[in-house]
């Protein structure tokens, strides 16, 4: 681990569903925070192993089990509770997204963090502010990674994706919500912000200017229009 950045930062490929989690963490103090342990979760405790890390606690972006585990379309998801078999942490989650992540994944409520929006976990000087972003679900939230000097990392979750946005039509999708998470939440972001989603459905990452010049979701000028390109 080189450079003149303090910050830990790994995207990696999980499952059968396109995942991509995430560590994010500090050089300096080696210790890192996991981002939707859902699949290969000994891979994931193993590559900052490997790279000298510790794992100090899990971020969820929302309840889904392909991002937090369980059981889903006859597939059954290991998650967070095979995180906590193998390196027992806290799990931090958006307040009203935790009786959604104890349901899917049989956590109990000991298990978890709950954080309102603008919260932030400090490791070292990197700062990871915690941004409630409602619509793909209630409790979707997405982390805006910092380090003074450079350019903020948002990993977005199932909330923005590179060309798009996360789906409304599961229980507790609000697509009015989702519009308003978008254009008056992450599109209030500096341009130079790097996008990084939840899913591999396009490039693994991209530029927040680049998403507001070009994905139709933050394009669109209305609620009226949004809510047109989403088929209401």
């Amino acid at each position: 681990m080189s450079g003149a950045s303090d910050l830990y930062f790994v995207q990696q490929p999980v499952g059968e569903m396109a995942n991509l989690a995430y560590l994010v963490g500090s050089r300096s103090t080696r210790e890192a925070l996991l981002v939707d342990p859902a699949w290969d979760v000994a891979s994931l405790v193993a590559r900052a192993e490997d790279d000298g890390v510790r794992i100090v606690g899990a971020l969820a972006t929302h309840y889904h089990q392909d991002h937090v585990g369980g059981k889903i379309f006859g597939i059954s998801i290991e998650g967070l509770p095979r995180l906590l078999e193998l390196h027992p942490v806290p799990v931090h989650v958006q307040r009203c997204e935790a009786d959604g992540v104890r349901h899917v994944t049989g956590l109990s409520a000991g298990d978890l963090v709950a954080h309102e929006g603008g919260d932030a976990i400090e490791l070292g000087p990197i700062r990871i502010r915690l941004l409630h972003t409602p619509g793909h679900t209630p409790g979707s939230q997405c982390f805006l990674v910092e380090e003074a000097g450079q350019p903020g990392r948002l990993v977005s979750g199932d909330t923005l994706f590179l060309g798009g946005c996360g789906r409304v039509d599961l229980p507790g999708g609000d697509p009015e919500a989702l519009y308003r998470s978008l254009h008056e939440v992450l599109k209030q972001l500096p341009d130079e912000t790097l996008v990084y989603p939840g899913h591999l459905y396009a490039e693994p990452c991209g530029s927040l200017g680049d998403q507001k010049r070009t994905n139709p979701y933050l394009r669109v000028a209305t609620l009226e229009a949004f809510l047109g390109f989403l088929g209401y």
